[in-house]
């Protein structure tokens, strides 16, 4: 069978790591006898530079017309000081909602022979594997009225926090039904002592727990959680919130595990869904050979199981991954005395020849 997918390397480290998560999937495809057809799109930074757009039709074409889409990451100082309209990033929003991906799963797991990377004490961080699910599409990123404008003398910036209790209510199925195959635990993480939207959001969330009576249901405000992810992280499972909330914890949770050039994402909802690292585009080290491809690797594991239904492909990759940590082999975010120091293409090379 074949799967086209849509290949969005970006801006900085972007094409490096995407690189080597379409060399693993080759070997993949090779082992498993799948095949994989790969077409190349701009976006971000790189699409500016020859579109001057961030998103450009054709790409956005090229991604509807696929069955999966991979990509890097966007954005840099190159392109700091242009409007907002124009700025990388807006490629990612476009994507999100053009495509309708509303759910942004990314997991948060410390694999055993990282544990010393942590900042924090092994006792405190070992065992944590947590999924945050993340909306994507409502929010304050996304709600009217928002600009900057004046009154009474000066400058004023608005932007409007709005969620509707259909978009609450499909966000909360999908960290059910993501709860139902991990440990049945949900923890919803809200705001609802001081924001009505947080008010809607809990009881919405409260409803759709009725429909899954054997998971378990918690309600925590986000500052409590802040805390609560660096004091004990293990007592979480499914995390599920809003927009920006889900925006920094996923952020605070992917350095749990010691770097956050590990940790995938997928985004998913509507009929083709969007695959990346969660870490930025880093120029300062694009076509260095330094960036960790793992969170990009990872991500493609993802991608098999989300939209191909690979479970077996997924779980090699996750297990290729692990056992060249396993090794000692790291790349220079995860390095320490003892184990061996990799570039980019040879940490990709070296999970690609453990599949």
């Amino acid at each position: 069978m074949s799967y086209n997918i849509a290949v969005l390397p970006g801006d900085g480290i972007g094409p490096d790591v995407v690189r080597e998560g379409m060399k693993v999937l080759k070997k993949i495809g090779q082992r498993f006898n799948r095949q994989f057809v790969f077409r190349e799109g701009l976006v971000g930074g790189a699409a500016i530079d020859k579109t001057a757009q961030p998103l450009p039709d054709t790409t956005f074409t090229l991604c509807k017309a696929s069955d999966a889409v991979l990509l890097g990451a966007v954005g840099g100082p190159k392109w700091d000081n242009s409007p907002p309209e124009l700025k990388p990033e807006q490629a990612l929003l476009g994507l999100r909602k053009k495509l309708g991906l509303f759910a942004n799963l990314r997991p948060a797991r410390i694999y055993p022979a990282l544990i010393a990377a942590s900042t924090l004490k092994t006792e405190v961080v070992e065992g944590t594997d947590i999924l945050v699910v993340r909306e994507l599409t409502g929010g304050i990123y996304f709600g009217t009225p928002r600009g900057v404008h004046p009154q009474n003398g000066e400058q004023v910036a608005v932007n409007t926090l709005v969620y509707s209790t259909s978009e609450v209510r499909r966000i909360a199925h999908q960290a059910f039904e993501a709860a139902v195959k991990r440990k049945n635990k949900v923890c919803s993480v809200d705001k609802a002592n001081i924001l009505e939207s947080s008010q809607l959001w809990r009881k919405v969330v409260t409803q759709v727990a009725a429909g899954y009576p054997g998971v378990e249901l918690t309600h925590m405000y986000v500052d409590n959680c802040a805390m609560q992810l660096i004091r004990n992280p293990r007592q979480f499972d499914v995390i599920v919130t809003e927009n920006m909330f889900g925006d920094i914890l996923s952020d605070e949770a992917a350095m749990l595990t010691g770097s956050i050039g590990m940790l995938p994402s997928a985004s998913l909802g509507g009929s083709v869904a969007l695959y990346e690292p969660v870490h930025g585009s880093a120029p300062d080290i694009a076509g260095t050979d330094k960036a960790n491809p793992i969170a990009t690797i990872a991500s493609v594991a993802m991608m098999l199981r989300y939209s191909f239904n690979l479970e077996e492909e997924a779980l090699c990759v996750e297990k290729a991954i692990e056992k060249v940590l396993d090794q000692g082999y790291r790349t220079a975010d995860i390095y320490s005395n003892g184990t061996t120091l990799l570039g980019t293409a040879a940490m990709g090379d070296a999970i690609a020849s453990c599949i």
